[in-house]
Protein backbone atom coordinates (compact mmCIF):
# COMPACT_ATOMS: atom_id res chain seq x y z
CA UNK A 1 0.00 0.00 0.00
CA UNK A 2 1.54 3.57 -0.99
CA UNK A 3 1.64 5.71 1.45
CA UNK A 4 -0.69 9.18 1.26
CA UNK A 5 1.58 11.93 0.80
CA UNK A 6 1.70 14.29 3.96
CA UNK A 7 -0.22 17.68 4.20
CA UNK A 8 1.85 20.11 5.29
CA UNK A 9 -0.51 22.58 7.96
CA UNK A 10 0.21 26.34 8.60
CA UNK A 11 1.96 27.08 11.98
CA UNK A 12 0.35 29.41 14.41
CA UNK A 13 2.90 32.07 13.40
CA UNK A 14 2.84 31.67 10.01
CA UNK A 15 -0.76 32.32 10.49
CA UNK A 16 -0.30 35.10 12.14
CA UNK A 17 2.06 36.59 9.88
CA UNK A 18 -0.62 35.93 6.95
CA UNK A 19 -3.16 38.40 8.90
CA UNK A 20 -0.58 40.54 9.65
CA UNK A 21 0.18 40.73 6.22
CA UNK A 22 -3.44 41.19 4.96
CA UNK A 23 -4.15 43.47 7.56
CA UNK A 24 -1.30 45.98 6.23
CA UNK A 25 -2.54 45.65 2.72
CA UNK A 26 -5.98 46.64 3.49
CA UNK A 27 -5.11 49.40 5.49
CA UNK A 28 -2.71 50.84 2.69
CA UNK A 29 -5.63 50.06 -0.06
CA UNK A 30 -8.33 51.20 1.78
CA UNK A 31 -8.27 54.86 0.71
CA UNK A 32 -8.10 54.25 -2.38
CA UNK A 33 -11.33 52.40 -2.02
CA UNK A 34 -13.01 54.71 -0.34
CA UNK A 35 -11.89 57.63 -2.71
CA UNK A 36 -13.02 55.66 -5.62
CA UNK A 37 -16.75 54.80 -4.17
CA UNK A 38 -16.61 58.55 -3.28
CA UNK A 39 -15.96 59.26 -6.91
CA UNK A 40 -18.41 57.07 -8.22
CA UNK A 41 -20.78 58.62 -5.91
CA UNK A 42 -20.35 62.25 -6.95
CA UNK A 43 -20.08 61.25 -11.27
CA UNK A 44 -23.67 59.37 -10.35
CA UNK A 45 -24.99 62.36 -8.73
CA UNK A 46 -23.92 64.98 -11.72
CA UNK A 47 -24.41 62.76 -14.49
CA UNK A 48 -27.69 63.92 -15.11
CA UNK A 49 -26.81 67.51 -14.62
CA UNK A 50 -24.30 67.53 -17.04
CA UNK A 51 -27.11 66.12 -19.98
CA UNK A 52 -28.83 68.80 -19.49
CA UNK A 53 -26.91 71.53 -19.38
CA UNK A 54 -25.11 70.54 -22.08
CA UNK A 55 -28.53 70.34 -23.77
CA UNK A 56 -29.64 73.83 -22.58
CA UNK A 57 -26.55 75.29 -24.17
CA UNK A 58 -27.08 73.29 -27.43
CA UNK A 59 -30.92 74.45 -27.63
CA UNK A 60 -29.72 78.08 -27.22
CA UNK A 61 -26.61 77.29 -29.94
CA UNK A 62 -29.69 76.09 -32.43
CA UNK A 63 -31.47 79.09 -31.62
CA UNK A 64 -29.33 82.02 -32.55
CA UNK A 65 -28.18 82.36 -29.05
CA UNK A 66 -31.84 82.41 -27.34
CA UNK A 67 -31.93 80.43 -24.18
CA UNK A 68 -35.51 78.62 -23.31
CA UNK A 69 -38.18 80.40 -21.15
CA UNK A 70 -37.81 78.90 -17.42
CA UNK A 71 -41.84 79.40 -18.02
CA UNK A 72 -43.56 80.00 -21.23
CA UNK A 73 -46.94 81.46 -22.11
CA UNK A 74 -48.43 77.60 -21.99
CA UNK A 75 -46.45 76.36 -18.76
CA UNK A 76 -44.17 74.62 -20.27
CA UNK A 77 -40.70 74.03 -19.25
CA UNK A 78 -37.26 74.69 -20.34
CA UNK A 79 -36.96 70.95 -19.84
CA UNK A 80 -39.63 70.20 -22.05
CA UNK A 81 -38.11 72.95 -24.53
CA UNK A 82 -34.80 70.81 -24.79
CA UNK A 83 -36.05 67.41 -25.00
CA UNK A 84 -34.83 67.53 -28.77
CA UNK A 85 -30.80 67.85 -27.40
CA UNK A 86 -31.37 64.96 -24.34
CA UNK A 87 -32.01 62.56 -27.12
CA UNK A 88 -36.07 62.66 -26.70
CA UNK A 89 -37.04 64.06 -29.89
CA UNK A 90 -39.40 61.83 -30.44
CA UNK A 91 -41.23 62.52 -27.69
CA UNK A 92 -41.05 66.63 -28.21
CA UNK A 93 -42.89 65.97 -31.53
CA UNK A 94 -46.09 64.96 -29.96
CA UNK A 95 -46.12 67.79 -27.70
CA UNK A 96 -48.51 70.49 -28.75
CA UNK A 97 -47.20 73.73 -27.66
CA UNK A 98 -49.43 75.42 -28.75
CA UNK A 99 -52.04 74.19 -26.83
CA UNK A 100 -51.82 74.91 -22.74
CA UNK A 101 -49.13 71.89 -20.83
CA UNK A 102 -52.48 70.82 -19.06
CA UNK A 103 -54.23 70.58 -21.74
CA UNK A 104 -56.08 66.79 -22.60
CA UNK A 105 -53.85 66.80 -26.20
CA UNK A 106 -50.88 66.88 -23.93
CA UNK A 107 -52.25 64.19 -21.10
CA UNK A 108 -50.05 61.01 -22.70
CA UNK A 109 -47.08 63.12 -22.99
CA UNK A 110 -47.08 64.12 -19.37
CA UNK A 111 -46.95 60.71 -17.89
CA UNK A 112 -43.95 59.67 -19.43
CA UNK A 113 -41.18 59.41 -17.44
CA UNK A 114 -37.73 60.57 -18.61
CA UNK A 115 -34.33 58.68 -16.89
CA UNK A 116 -32.30 61.87 -17.53
CA UNK A 117 -34.70 63.92 -15.67
CA UNK A 118 -34.66 61.53 -12.36
CA UNK A 119 -32.20 61.57 -9.63
CA UNK A 120 -30.75 58.11 -8.66
CA UNK A 121 -29.87 60.51 -4.87
CA UNK A 122 -33.93 60.60 -4.59
CA UNK A 123 -35.75 57.34 -3.29
CA UNK A 124 -38.70 58.14 -4.62
CA UNK A 125 -39.47 57.91 -8.13
CA UNK A 126 -42.92 60.29 -8.53
CA UNK A 127 -45.49 62.44 -6.92
CA UNK A 128 -48.25 61.77 -8.82
CA UNK A 129 -49.09 58.86 -11.55
CA UNK A 130 -50.92 61.48 -13.99
CA UNK A 131 -47.05 63.23 -14.10
CA UNK A 132 -43.71 62.06 -14.91
CA UNK A 133 -41.74 63.69 -11.92
CA UNK A 134 -38.34 65.33 -12.03
CA UNK A 135 -35.53 66.09 -9.50
CA UNK A 136 -34.23 69.29 -11.82
CA UNK A 137 -35.03 72.77 -11.33
CA UNK A 138 -34.14 75.66 -13.56
CA UNK A 139 -32.81 79.54 -11.63
CA UNK A 140 -34.88 82.04 -11.91
CA UNK A 141 -33.32 83.88 -9.75
CA UNK A 142 -33.16 85.52 -6.46
CA UNK A 143 -36.57 87.32 -6.66
CA UNK A 144 -39.90 85.62 -5.58
CA UNK A 145 -41.59 86.88 -8.62
CA UNK A 146 -40.99 84.70 -11.73
CA UNK A 147 -42.04 87.58 -13.92
CA UNK A 148 -38.89 89.94 -14.58
CA UNK A 149 -36.28 87.98 -12.18
CA UNK A 150 -32.63 88.12 -12.52
CA UNK A 151 -32.04 84.72 -13.38
CA UNK A 152 -30.98 82.89 -16.41
CA UNK A 153 -34.79 80.85 -16.66
CA UNK A 154 -37.77 83.13 -15.52
CA UNK A 155 -41.60 83.42 -16.92
CA UNK A 156 -41.42 84.36 -20.50
CA UNK A 157 -37.61 84.77 -20.25
CA UNK A 158 -35.68 85.51 -23.43
CA UNK A 159 -31.93 85.98 -22.21
CA UNK A 160 -29.68 85.13 -25.05
CA UNK A 161 -26.60 82.78 -24.34
CA UNK A 162 -23.86 83.81 -23.51
CA UNK A 163 -24.14 87.02 -24.06
CA UNK A 164 -26.91 88.01 -21.12
CA UNK A 165 -24.89 86.03 -18.47
CA UNK A 166 -22.67 89.05 -17.91
CA UNK A 167 -21.82 87.35 -14.53
CA UNK A 168 -19.87 85.01 -16.33
CA UNK A 169 -20.91 81.60 -17.40
CA UNK A 170 -18.37 79.89 -15.09
CA UNK A 171 -19.99 81.73 -11.89
CA UNK A 172 -23.86 81.50 -12.60
CA UNK A 173 -26.04 78.66 -11.82
CA UNK A 174 -28.53 77.31 -14.58
CA UNK A 175 -30.29 74.83 -12.98
CA UNK A 176 -29.84 72.50 -9.43
CA UNK A 177 -31.00 68.83 -8.01
CA UNK A 178 -33.65 68.84 -5.36
CA UNK A 179 -35.84 66.70 -3.23
CA UNK A 180 -38.95 65.72 -5.06
CA UNK A 181 -41.89 66.44 -3.00
CA UNK A 182 -43.83 62.68 -1.63
CA UNK A 183 -47.88 64.31 -2.00
CA UNK A 184 -48.16 64.30 1.36
CA UNK A 185 -50.78 67.36 2.56
CA UNK A 186 -49.66 67.16 6.39
CA UNK A 187 -46.12 68.98 7.71
CA UNK A 188 -44.00 65.90 8.11
CA UNK A 189 -40.91 66.97 6.86
CA UNK A 190 -39.67 70.84 4.86
CA UNK A 191 -37.27 68.68 2.50
CA UNK A 192 -40.46 67.00 1.07
CA UNK A 193 -43.77 69.38 1.95
CA UNK A 194 -44.05 73.46 1.06
CA UNK A 195 -46.56 76.06 2.03
CA UNK A 196 -49.19 76.53 -0.98
CA UNK A 197 -50.71 80.31 -0.97
CA UNK A 198 -52.61 81.84 -3.25
CA UNK A 199 -51.34 84.31 -5.74
CA UNK A 200 -52.18 87.27 -4.26
CA UNK A 201 -49.89 86.46 -1.01
CA UNK A 202 -47.18 87.10 -3.51
CA UNK A 203 -47.39 91.02 -3.93
CA UNK A 204 -46.21 91.29 -0.20
CA UNK A 205 -44.84 88.06 0.67
CA UNK A 206 -42.75 88.25 4.03
CA UNK A 207 -39.48 86.17 4.34
CA UNK A 208 -40.60 84.21 6.76
CA UNK A 209 -43.64 83.51 5.38
CA UNK A 210 -44.96 79.66 5.17
CA UNK A 211 -43.39 79.04 8.98
CA UNK A 212 -46.37 79.30 10.62
CA UNK A 213 -48.98 77.66 8.26
CA UNK A 214 -46.45 74.92 8.48
CA UNK A 215 -46.16 74.94 12.49
CA UNK A 216 -50.49 75.03 12.20
CA UNK A 217 -50.07 72.16 9.37
CA UNK A 218 -52.18 74.29 7.05
CA UNK A 219 -51.82 74.86 3.41
CA UNK A 220 -49.99 71.94 3.30
CA UNK A 221 -48.88 70.39 -0.23
CA UNK A 222 -46.01 67.79 -1.58
CA UNK A 223 -46.60 68.34 -4.97
CA UNK A 224 -42.42 69.86 -5.64
CA UNK A 225 -41.39 68.57 -9.31
CA UNK A 226 -44.48 66.33 -9.81
CA UNK A 227 -44.03 67.29 -13.52
CA UNK A 228 -41.16 67.92 -16.05
CA UNK A 229 -43.35 68.95 -18.74
CA UNK A 230 -44.11 71.55 -16.18
CA UNK A 231 -42.61 75.06 -15.67
CA UNK A 232 -44.23 77.08 -13.14
CA UNK A 233 -42.56 77.67 -9.53
CA UNK A 234 -41.91 74.70 -8.07
CA UNK A 235 -42.09 72.76 -10.88
CA UNK A 236 -39.94 73.45 -13.31
CA UNK A 237 -38.08 76.58 -11.28
CA UNK A 238 -36.71 78.27 -8.36
CA UNK A 239 -35.37 80.99 -6.53
CA UNK A 240 -32.98 81.66 -4.00
CA UNK A 241 -35.42 83.06 -1.99
CA UNK A 242 -33.91 80.23 1.00
CA UNK A 243 -30.87 79.23 1.48
CA UNK A 244 -29.92 75.38 1.01
CA UNK A 245 -31.44 73.02 2.70
CA UNK A 246 -33.34 75.91 4.78
CA UNK A 247 -35.22 74.94 7.86
CA UNK A 248 -37.89 76.88 6.73
CA UNK A 249 -40.76 75.55 3.97
CA UNK A 250 -40.76 76.73 0.52
CA UNK A 251 -43.84 78.98 -0.08
CA UNK A 252 -45.25 78.87 -3.94
CA UNK A 253 -47.98 81.48 -4.39
CA UNK A 254 -50.31 79.93 -6.96
CA UNK A 255 -46.88 78.37 -9.54
CA UNK A 256 -46.44 82.37 -9.87
CA UNK A 257 -43.03 82.39 -7.60
CA UNK A 258 -42.73 82.23 -3.99
CA UNK A 259 -39.64 81.70 -1.84
CA UNK A 260 -37.68 78.28 -2.62
CA UNK A 261 -34.35 76.72 -1.89
CA UNK A 262 -32.62 73.30 -3.55
CA UNK A 263 -33.18 70.29 -1.02
CA UNK A 264 -30.78 67.24 -0.36
CA UNK A 265 -30.42 64.16 1.33
CA UNK A 266 -27.11 65.02 2.70
CA UNK A 267 -24.92 68.50 3.30
CA UNK A 268 -24.10 68.43 -1.12
CA UNK A 269 -26.15 70.37 -3.48
CA UNK A 270 -25.53 69.39 -6.97
CA UNK A 271 -25.73 72.57 -9.02
CA UNK A 272 -24.99 72.91 -13.34
CA UNK A 273 -23.28 75.91 -14.07
CA UNK A 274 -23.92 78.49 -17.15
CA UNK A 275 -20.39 77.03 -18.98
CA UNK A 276 -21.93 73.10 -18.76
CA UNK A 277 -20.17 72.14 -15.93
CA UNK A 278 -21.51 70.04 -12.65
CA UNK A 279 -20.83 70.81 -9.14
CA UNK A 280 -21.21 70.22 -5.25
CA UNK A 281 -22.17 72.88 -2.88
CA UNK A 282 -21.47 72.22 0.59
CA UNK A 283 -25.02 73.59 2.16
CA UNK A 284 -23.44 74.48 5.49
CA UNK A 285 -20.79 75.65 4.18
CA UNK A 286 -21.63 78.06 1.78
CA UNK A 287 -22.82 81.67 2.64
CA UNK A 288 -26.10 83.29 1.66
CA UNK A 289 -24.52 85.89 -0.46
CA UNK A 290 -22.44 83.70 -2.01
CA UNK A 291 -25.51 81.52 -2.81
CA UNK A 292 -27.53 84.68 -4.37
CA UNK A 293 -24.61 85.87 -6.15
CA UNK A 294 -24.42 82.76 -8.44
CA UNK A 295 -27.78 82.41 -9.05
CA UNK A 296 -27.89 85.96 -10.86
CA UNK A 297 -26.94 86.70 -14.38
CA UNK A 298 -25.85 90.02 -14.37
CA UNK A 299 -25.59 91.39 -10.85
CA UNK A 300 -22.20 92.28 -10.69
CA UNK A 301 -21.85 89.92 -7.36
CA UNK A 302 -18.35 89.00 -6.91
CA UNK A 303 -19.07 85.37 -5.63
CA UNK A 304 -17.48 83.95 -2.93
CA UNK A 305 -14.71 81.38 -2.26
CA UNK A 306 -17.03 79.40 -0.32
CA UNK A 307 -18.23 78.42 -3.78
CA UNK A 308 -15.30 76.53 -4.41
CA UNK A 309 -15.75 73.44 -2.65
Amino acid sequence: MVKPASRHAFTVFQLLVLLALLVVLFAIFLPAIVKARADAIRAQKLNNLKQIILGTINYADTFNGMLPAGNDSNNFSAAAHILPFIEQDALYKQIDFKKPMTDKANAAMRKLIIKTFLSSNDPLPAVSEEFGATNYLFSAGTKPSLENNDGAFFQNSKNRFPNSITDGTSQTIFLGETLKGDGGTKAVDVQRQHVQLDKDALKNLADDAGVQEFKDNKHIAGDRCASWMDGRFLQGTFNGARKLNDPRPDVTCAGLGGLSALRSMDDKCAVAMGDGSARLLNAKKISYETWKAALTIAGGEVVGSDFEQ
